[in-house]
């Protein structure tokens, strides 16, 4: 099963998330804005496709400054740590952690 199978917000939190630490790559970028229409249309809002997925998920407006929080931190423990850093794998991670209704912790 991939993770996005059954769970058709997920896969634009994750991008929302992406976008928030600046890793969103600009192909992906511009299928969002090309989508704010349709999105807009299914979830009865309007905004930008950042604001529609934020609406949908009540963030408050100091969530993008907390994801940025915690990616320094991630970066800072990458470096420390000497490890590699993988902008997906803190997305996963994170969205887990903080949102487990739509993405639940893997065991």
């Amino acid at each position: 099963m991939s993770r996005y199978e059954g769970r058709p917000l997920l896969r634009l939190v994750d991008c929302w998330v992406l976008d928030a630490i600046e890793q969103l790559d600009d192909t992906k970028r511009e299928t969002l804005e090309a989508l704010e229409p349709r999105l807009a249309q299914t979830f009865l809002a309007t905004g930008t496709w950042q604001e529609i997925v934020a609406g949908q998920m009540g963030f408050a407006d100091d969530v993008p400054d907390m994801v940025r929080h915690f990616w320094r931190r991630y970066l800072d423990h990458a470096e420390t740590e000497n490890l590699r850093v993988d902008p997906q794998a803190f997305v996963v991670e994170f969205v887990a952690q903080n949102f487990p209704a739509i993405a639940p912790p893997k065991r």
